[in-house]
């Protein structure tokens, strides 16, 4: 039964919607079926209070909300986190689509336990400030966050470029839903020789990527300090950022990097490539990794 159109697909329910479209083609037209991606909104408490709203493909979302908390500076590792469990109605019954983070006691003695106090809400609204932008901007960013976060070392982290030419068709074979929708951004996470570690898929690029670090968090994998994240679109500052934090040292992408990412990661200590497809690329920072 569909509902003005749209019902579950069988090939990922959860992810994944039918629809009935128009096909054109020259001046021929047809009924026929379509996949679309879905996104739905995704919200994050914080000690049973509201944090933020994400909209996010479905799907890790334990992982996506580890991976956003770490990432916008909520919490500063894993062990800042008591309990991740699904939010409960005033009936004691889950609710769809939130979650709620219980942080240890020691970090709600913090700036955070204000809000839980009901004495200020600005921490909460600045966090939800951010997550609904696209992250900070400008250079007195970079320099903030170079302030508390230590670049990294190129030290003695080598790759092939050979590998790298690798990564575009690994992660491509990855995309199961991608396949059948054409709708979704994908991160991947690689070992220096290529072995794929790790692929999540969202309509959003950040949160695929928050979805991998989340992942970390959880199970104690964190730092990837060895490894290559592979993202499917472009690269913004942001994610050069979340890199930093989660200490990875070489971002590849499909498409171009910005101007303000290119800066970040030449400050940071990253190697950024962009442009990657049929084996060509452009390394824009730090190229005494790739050989």
């Amino acid at each position: 039964m569909t509902v003005q159109g749209f019902w579950r697909s069988s090939l990922d329910p959860e992810r994944v919607m039918n629809i009935y479209v128009t096909h054109w083609k020259e001046y021929v037209q047809q009924q026929r079926e379509d996949h679309v991606t879905v996104e739905e909104p995704f919200e994050v408490r914080l000690n049973h209070r509201n944090l933020a709203v994400i909209m996010r493909t479905p799907g890790h979302d334990r992982e996506l909300a580890m991976g956003f908390l770490f990432t916008e500076r909520v919490i500063h590792q894993a062990d800042d986190v008591q309990t991740i469990e699904d939010a409960m109605d005033d009936e004691g019954l889950p609710l769809t689509n939130v979650v709620n983070v219980i942080l240890h006691p020691r970090e709600r003695q913090g700036s955070l336990i204000q809000a839980d106090n009901n004495e200020h809400d600005s921490v909460f609204e600045r966090h939800f400030a951010v997550s609904a932008s696209c992250g900070l901007c400008g250079k007195n960013s970079i320099d903030d966050l170079m302030l508390t976060v230590p670049p990294l070392e190129v030290e003695d982290l080598r790759i092939s470029a050979s590998c790298i030419y690798e990564l575009t068709r690994q992660l491509r074979i990855g995309q199961d839903v991608f396949t059948h929708t054409g709708g979704l951004h994908a991160a991947g996470l690689f070992t220096s020789t290529g072995e794929l570690c790790l692929l999540r898929e969202d309509v959003g690029r950040h949160n695929a990527v928050d979805k991998i670090i989340g992942h970390g968090l959880l199970h104690n994998t964190l730092p990837y300090s060895r490894h290559i994240l592979m993202v499917s679109g472009r690269t913004s500052y942001e994610i050069i950022q979340k890199a930093l934090l989660a200490r990875i040292p070489c971002i590849a992408a499909i498409s171009a990097p910005s101007s303000l990412a290119v800066e970040l990661a030449h400050q940071s200590g990253i190697t950024l490539i962009g442009f990657l497809r049929d084996h060509a690329m452009n390394v824009y920072t730090h190229p005494e990794r790739i050989i």
